[in-house]
């Protein structure tokens, strides 16, 4: 491994990006220590460590969201505004041929996101300094609305720092924010565990069960994410002229995890909105009934948060993922399924097999979001900072980047991370 990463640092182009990206993400984390102004950070603190709905924001923008910085709300109005404007292609006709006109209808599309974010971020940072108001130094108007359009702005940056990644460094830049926001947590996650051993609070055997379950979580997570179901396509042969084209075998790959961690985000947020809401109203009898039957760590919760990932699972991978468009292009260039008809039946045959495909996903899914709630029970620690949903993301995003500097070491003849 030490010696690709000096094979891979002596190639200028690819050691170019890398310190481009490691400047962006030094950047980003510079920003999480800078405070919005008007807002008493201490009191902002408290209110993120008694709030679950805020402790999921924290972990996701990397601390930044307790320290109350300008990055605060990280760069979930962006994900947000990318999933809304997928959606709306499925269902706009104009934004549906814009995705079909190739890199100048791309080009469109990612500015109606920029758009979109940039309203729905001044929106979540209005949302959010009403609900806090208590942590404000002088609570004026414009004093919320300072705050307001500091968030929106540093939501702006961190999508252009994302951009910026993606353009001229490696890897995906809006993922590698995420995952650098989860990882900075990792050395106070450590330091946490070592005050409770000091304090006897849990023993070495609750450490190493904790060790033992990490590692079969992250080998499971490669192994769906990696996993797919190759269905081969066979193209007929055609004669151009003198030439002879196509008669190849090939075959098309429907990965297990079609969705990655969206649907996760999906019902992270519908789960968490209500409870919530229920925490505004402390000595109700619906709220507080709500948050005993439905609070995080309930049966019900639990229950129903699986469930709602499986749904969002199978609604999000229909929606990225159209047989009746895979057929058409299958078709179009003279390709067919052994033993299927073209048209059609391919389309019927690719759906039932992203059905079956999506379903071991899909519970791989929900499984891995409600495991924290299980190790927690099984190892007695508590205050896990990697959970599933984290370590999702982080084992995502850097088989993702391993394998675009996997492509960029193959490119020049050298031997490559992935053996």
């Amino acid at each position: 491994m030490i010696s690709t990463l000096q094979a891979a640092w002596k190639i200028e182009e690819l050691r170019r990006k890398l310190v481009f990206t490691l400047a962006m993400l030094f950047v980003f984390r510079l920003g999480a220590h800078i405070p919005v102004p008007g807002v008493d950070s201490r009191v902002f603190a408290e209110l993120v460590a008694s709030n679950t709905l805020f402790g999921f924001f924290d972990v996701i923008s990397g601390g930044a969201f307790k320290n109350f910085s300008v990055f605060a709300m990280s760069i979930t109005p962006y994900i947000n505004a990318s999933i809304i404007m997928q959606l709306l292609t499925v269902v706009i006709p104009h934004l549906e041929r814009l995705s079909k006109e190739g890199e100048e209808g791309r080009k469109k599309i990612t500015q109606y996101v920029r758009y979109l974010t940039v309203v729905l971020a001044f929106l979540q940072a209005i949302g959010t300094t009403a609900a806090l108001r208590s942590a404000m130094v002088h609570p004026t108007v414009w004093s919320y609305l300072l705050v307001a359009i500091t968030l929106t702005a540093g939501t702006a940056l961190l999508m252009w720092l994302g951009e910026q990644i993606t353009e001229k460094g490696i890897g995906n830049g809006i993922s590698l924010l995420i995952f650098a926001g989860i990882v900075s947590r990792l050395p106070g996650g450590l330091a946490s565990i070592v005050q409770y051993l000091q304090a006897g609070t849990i023993n070495f055997l609750s450490l190493l069960l904790l060790v033992v379950i990490a590692a079969v979580v992250i080998s499971g997570i490669v192994a769906v994410q990696e996993g797919q179901r190759r269905i081969p396509v066979q193209y007929a042969k055609r004669v151009v002229g003198r030439r002879v084209y196509g008669g190849q075998t090939t075959h098309l790959p429907l990965r297990v995890n079609q969705a990655g961690v969206i649907p996760v985000i999906f019902a992270s947020s519908i789960m968490m909105f209500p409870e919530q809401i229920a925490r505004y109203f402390p000595g109700n009898v619906v709220a507080e009934w709500y948050l005993r039957m439905f609070g995080w760590g309930t049966v019900l919760h639990t229950v129903f948060y699986a469930l709602l990932i499986i749904g969002f699972t199978y609604f999000y991978t229909a929606v990225i993922m159209n047989p009746v468009d895979i057929s058409d292009n299958i078709k179009k260039y003279g390709g067919f399924i052994p033993g299927i008809r073209a048209g059609r039946p391919t389309a019927e045959y690719i759906s039932k097999v992203m059905s079956r495909v999506t379903l071991a996903g899909a519970v791989f899914l929900a499984l891995i979001a409600i495991l924290p709630n299980f190790v927690l029970v099984a190892t007695k620690i508590p205050n896990i900072y990697f959970g599933g949903t984290s370590l999702l993301i982080v084992v995502g995003v850097a088989l993702d980047t391993m394998k675009q500097m996997e492509s960029h070491m193959l490119m020049r003849s050298y031997q490559g991370f992935i053996k």
